[in-house]
This record gives C-alpha cells, sequence and structure tokens, in this order.
C-alpha cells in the first residue's frame, strides 16, 4: 500500500508552516511568524564573527525591530521528511538587504507541524 497521498499532505503542511514564518517576514512582526515555531525552539547562526545562539524570541525581537521585508523573495530549496521529523532548507533574497539560508528541524506534535529550531547563515554583502 502506498503511503504517497498521506506523505503529499506531510509536504504540505510543512510548507504551510514554512510559510507563516515567510509571510511574518514580509509582514515585520514576529507575532505573525510566532505560531510556526514550538514554544521552546531556538536559533542558531552568527551574525558576522558574533554567534546568536539561545530563544527563538531573539528572532521575534529582531524581526520586529528590522521592520516589513515587502521584497523578499523565498524559496524552499528541501524538505526532507521521516515520519514525524522534517528537515527544511529556505533560501531568502532581500531581507531588507540581506541574504539567509535557513535551515529548520520540524517536530510533528499533536499532529501538527511546529519548528524547533532554525540554525542560519547570513550570506556576507557584496559590493
Amino acid at each position: 500500500m502506498s503511503d504517497g497521498p498521506i506523505k503529499l499532505r506531510e509536504y504540505d503542511a510543512i510548507a504551510d508552516v514554512v510559510q507563516q514564518y515567510i509571510d511574518g517576514a514580509i509582514s515585520g512582526r514576529g507575532s505573525d511568524m510566532k505560531p510556526a515555531f514550538h514554544e521552546d525552539a531556538t536559533i542558531f547562526g552568527y551574525v558576522g564573527g558574533d554567534l546568536l545562539s539561545g530563544p527563538i524570541q531573539q528572532l521575534f525581537d529582531w524581526n520586529d525591530a528590522n521592520g516589513p521585508a515587502a521584497e523578499l523573495r523565498a524559496r524552499i530549496a528541501h524538505i526532507d521528511l521521516i515520519d514525524t521529523v522534517a528537515t527544511v532548507r529556505l533560501e531568502l533574497d532581500d531581507w531588507t538587504g540581506h541574504r539567509f539560508t535557513d535551515l529548520f528541524t520540524l517536530l510533528r506534535i499533536n499532529e501538527k507541524w511546529k519548528i524547533t529550531n532554525k540554525v542560519f547563515h547570513l550570506h556576507p554583502t557584496t559590493a
């Protein structure tokens, strides 16, 4: 028996969660992206030479301070799904002048997907 249709629904559900995150980036409101994340989610990445790590609230605060990213272009580059665990690679360009590659770990909790961890790469700006 094939689990194809079930898997397709799972991929769509994961993409919907990632879209919540993207929509929050575009609006510039951390509260718009917050529902995509588990309450204990974490963030890791380098901003210049400084390691940013800890609770995901740091992302929401940065997003609020950074403001709307109306010109943001986002593309899901890859989704890997293993039953209740998924990883997503997201490419983001022109997040108010920044380019990011985000790697998310998601977990299906009570039949809903939640981002539990975000690791990002902030690409250097080019002149």
